[in-house]
């Protein structure tokens, strides 16, 4: 063991195989399930991304229609929703996530069922309570009542009308329904990693998904878009990010929305194509205070860019658009891991078609031969 390479943080160790999905570094793509991501992106829909995660395939028309529908069926047991209100209000969004996920297992009679059918059903069920649930948490701290799905909207026109209580707008619904592709799925991060541990155990698809929500809730992880946009609001406008990034800098203090591990440095494609939505949603609006947040964006990514030659990640894009459209700082990363919900079901059905253990082992650092 002694002559072994040591990895902090894994890094470039492969400790998967998988169909799902692939970060093509070099050739700035990444693939999931043969397809390149940006192009779901801009040609279809969350609904059809969760259907090619889950299902392995995209989905016909009709087959789009029914996923719609048991999506929106998906009820929240309404245990889980009194015990979301019992919880303090000053607990952070995700850690009161993390609580009903782990929750919905106790109304689930097939919640240990190994069969991979019975999982794939799970996981879209799984994907309706979620946003359910992440769309109405900053309603339930506050002593609200839940807003329930429309069956009249569409999956992404209902999330957003769940969160603000209004319907949007075409160009708004677009704009967050791509912002839900892109979160969809990316590989091997550290919240599909430890999904992928805890299902290897055998595990149920909901206690592997309660450790990624765990997991996600870390700034350095999905953590960061809140952090992206408290940034914006202390800066205030151009003049105001530009002092305050190249003070930072000069304090050596980490820029949130930057740099990828994997990326390093190379533009994250999923924050090139949100640029560009981001554009777009302000324009087709008239938006002039999201005009303010991209002439924000712009500034910060060329500081950045000629500072520490690092540019921006997923992060950096999304966190104006949701701004833009309304919606609470403190769900940014609830909406992360409602997006994410997909791919980490596939990960966790594939973990568990061709299951192997995680056990890793230590380089020891520690003495030796201490007596008692």
């Amino acid at each position: 063991m002694e002559n072994q390479e040591y990895r902090p943080g894994l890094e470039g160790v492969i400790a998967a195989e998988t169909r799902i999905s692939y970060l093509d570094v070099e050739n700035e793509e990444i693939v999931v399930r043969g397809y390149n991501l940006l192009d779901l992106i801009t040609q279809k829909t969350y609904v059809d991304v969760l259907g090619l995660l889950i299902h392995e395939r995209l989905p016909g028309d009709q087959e789009r229609k029914e996923l719609e529908r048991q999506l929106l069926a998906a009820e929240v047991p309404q245990a889980v929703w009194e015990i979301l209100a019992k919880l303090p209000a000053s607990m952070h969004a995700m850690d009161r996530l993390r609580t009903a996920v782990s929750a919905l297992a106790g109304f689930d009679p097939e919640a240990d069922s190994p069969d991979p059918e019975a999982e794939r059903a799970k996981g879209v069920r799984l994907v309706g309570q979620v946003s359910t649930i992440v769309a109405n948490l900053t309603r339930i701290a506050q002593g609200g009542e839940p807003v329930l799905p429309d069956p009249q909207l569409g999956f992404a026109e209902n999330f957003v009308y769940m969160i603000t209580g209004r319907r949007p707008d075409p160009a708004g619904a677009r704009a967050f329904d791509q912002a839900l592709i892109a979160y969809s799925e990316h590989e091997m991060p550290n919240s599909t990693f430890t999904a992928r541990v805890i299902a290897s155990t055998l595990s149920d698809v909901y206690g592997a998904l309660t450790g990624a929500v765990a997991s996600l809730k870390g700034p350095l992880h999905g953590g960061a878009n809140e952090a992206v946009a408290h940034m914006m609001l202390e800066a205030g406008d151009v003049e105001g990010l530009d002092r305050l990034i190249r003070e930072k800098l000069a304090r050596r203090e980490r820029i949130m929305g930057f740099g990828h591990r994997v990326y390093m440095r190379k533009f994250d494609p999923r924050a090139w194509i949100l640029k560009q939505t981001l554009a777009r949603l302000v324009d087709e609006r008239g938006d002039e205070e999201g005009r303010r947040w991209l002439a924000m964006c712009q500034r910060g990514e060329d500081i950045m860019r000629e500072e520490k030659g690092l540019y921006p990640n997923l992060d950096y894009y999304a966190a104006p658009i949701y701004y833009v459209l309304g919606i609470p700082i403190e769900l940014y990363t609830p909406i992360f891991f409602a997006a994410r919900t997909a791919g980490l079901v596939a990960h966790v059905v594939e973990q568990h078609a061709q299951n192997r253990l995680y056990r890793p082992r230590v380089r020891y650092l520690g003495p030796r031969g201490l007596k008692a």
